[in-house]
This record gives C-alpha cells, sequence and structure tokens, in this order.
C-alpha cells in the first residue's frame, strides 16, 4: 500500500507530537512512535477500500439502481464508521460524509444535509433514487478529499487512545436507540465496524500496557470479546439483523456490554500517561 511510502515522515511527526506528552515512566514517547504509524497506516488502508466502495455504490444511485444502492449502502458505510474513532481530525470532512437530519435546521429538507445519511434517506425511506445524483457525488468527492488528506495528517496519541473510548460512550449514549442509521435500521453494521474500529486502537496499547498492568488489559480484552459474543448473536449470511428487529431486552444487553466496556477505554490515556 501507498500509505507505507509515507511511515518514516510520519514516525518523526508522531514521535515529535507524543515527547511532550507521555508523562507514564513506564512509557516513554519511543514506544508510542510504533502504534501510532501502524494505526495511520490501518486508517489509510480502509479509507482506500471507503473510495473504492463508496464509487460503486454512488454508481448504483445515479444509475437508477435502488436495489443495488440499498444493499451496498451498510457494508459500504462500515469503512467509514471503522475509523470514526479519530473523526475530530477531519471535523469538516466528518460533517459532510456522516451528519445527521437532526444536525441541521431544515432536518431532511436542508441542503446542507449530505453524505451518507441523506442518501440513506433518500433510499430507504422516500423508496427512490430521484433526485440523489448530486449528494451522490458529493459523497464521492468528499471521501477522495479524506483519503488524499490523510496522508499529511498528524496523529497526536491523545487523540487516537483517546478517540477509542469516546467512540464507545457515543454508541452507548445515543447510537443505541436506533438514530444513527434511522431510515435503513443497519445500525449494528455500524456498531460493528466501530467495534472493530476501537478495538484495534486497544490492541495497539495493549503492549504498552501490559507490561504494567496486566491485569487491566486481561479485564478490557474480555469486555471487548462480550461485546463482540453479543454482536455475533444477530449475525446473518448478508451481514446483520435490522436493527428494529432487536427487542427492548436485546438493547439493553448491547448497551451495558457498550457501557462496560467504554468506561475501561477512557482510562486508556491515563494509562499510557497521556492525560
Amino acid at each position: 500500500m501507498k500509505f507505507r511510502a509515507y511511515l518514516a515522515a510520519s514516525i518523526v511527526a508522531i514521535a515529535a507530537a507524543a515527547a511532550p506528552r507521555v508523562a507514564n515512566a513506564e512509557v516513554s514517547p519511543l514506544d508510542l512512535v510504533g502504534p501510532i504509524a501502524e494505526y495511520k497506516i490501518f486508517i489509510g488502508e480502509n479509507l482506500e477500500k471507503l473510495v473504492s466502495e463508496t464509487k460503486a455504490f454512488t454508481d448504483a444511485i445515479k444509475a437508477g439502481d435502488l436495489e443495488k444502492a440499498k444493499k451496498l449502502y451498510a457494508p459500504t458505510r462500515m469503512n467509514y464508521e471503522i475509523v470514526e474513532p479519530v473523526a475530530e481530525l477531519f471535523s469538516d470532512l466528518d460533517g459532510s460524509i456522516d451528519s445527521r437530519a437532526d444536525n441541521h435546521e431544515l432536518k431532511e429538507k436542508d441542503p446542507a444535509f449530505t453524505g451518507f445519511h441523506r442518501l440513506e434517506y433518500g433510499l430507504f425511506s422516500q423508496n427512490s433514487t430521484e433526485g440523489l445524483a448530486e449528494f451522490a457525488d458529493k459523497l464521492q468527492a468528499d471521501v477522495v478529499e479524506l483519503h488524499k488528506r490523510i496522508t499529511d495528517l498528524t496523529f497526536p496519541p491523545e487523540k487516537v487512545f483517546g478517540g477509542a473510548a469516546t467512540l464507545m460512550e457515543e454508541v452507548a449514549a445515543t447510537k443505541i436507540s436506533g438514530e444513527e442509521d434511522r431510515y435503513s435500521h443497519t445500525d449494528l453494521w455500524d456498531f460493528k465496524a466501530n467495534f472493530d474500529g476501537s478495538r484495534k486502537i486497544f490492541e495497539l496499547a495493549r503492549p504498552l500496557i501490559e507490561r504494567g498492568d496486566g491485569a487491566f488489559v486481561t479485564k478490557v480484552a474480555g469486555n471487548f470479546d462480550t461485546v463482540g459474543k453479543t454482536l455475533s448473536k444477530y449475525k446473518t449470511a448478508e451481514g446483520y439483523e435490522l436493527y428494529d428487529k432487536l427487542t427492548d431486552d436485546d438493547r439493553a444487553v448491547l448497551a451495558a456490554a457498550v457501557n462496560t466496556l467504554a468506561e475501561d477505554l477512557s482510562t486508556l490515556r491515563g494509562k499510557l500517561g497521556l492525560n
């Protein structure tokens, strides 16, 4: 992958960013260089997939192929949701790609309502591709721009390791309600991608924390396994069950598991001396 060509430059930038912030004697600035550089590669590779799969998704919309576009919506979106722990680093594009109708004065009718959820509204609520071509083109342009931007973007360690907890907290606080993919009910695809993105961050931090607090690592790994097993209950041949098929009890169990995980991840920055 071409992102590996930028690894050396990334390492220099990451080391400079990390050095003044690492206060834990168990973790040195250089200890963070490798994990953050690897995470940047992980993000870059997922964004390459996002660009490619968004092209197929938006092409289906512009061709008027409603059923194909509906089928591609959730798996395409997963490529974005997996990088969401660091969405704060590109907040302008995040707003364009991933805002909800509630973020806009005129809700679904607001011209500024763009991105995945605008297309979701048209496909699943209006059951049509009519009028979606311009929004499809806008989404494709935005993901291409994001992919280009990531190459030169610095990934501050506190933002990366803090992002895992922030995202799980958001899942527990708002996404569990089903408001994220309210038109398509494909929320479980999002949850799985968010879960995988946060787990990647934990696995990169794991060797650094394990040498000083193995019990914490074992506990968090177990909580990740619990969330993973809970999600796997809803796996289907085509992806995941539609979220509106889950009962209130199902949602409560999932919320409890995610909340426990979010509480643990909220201490991750401190374990690495990044607070």
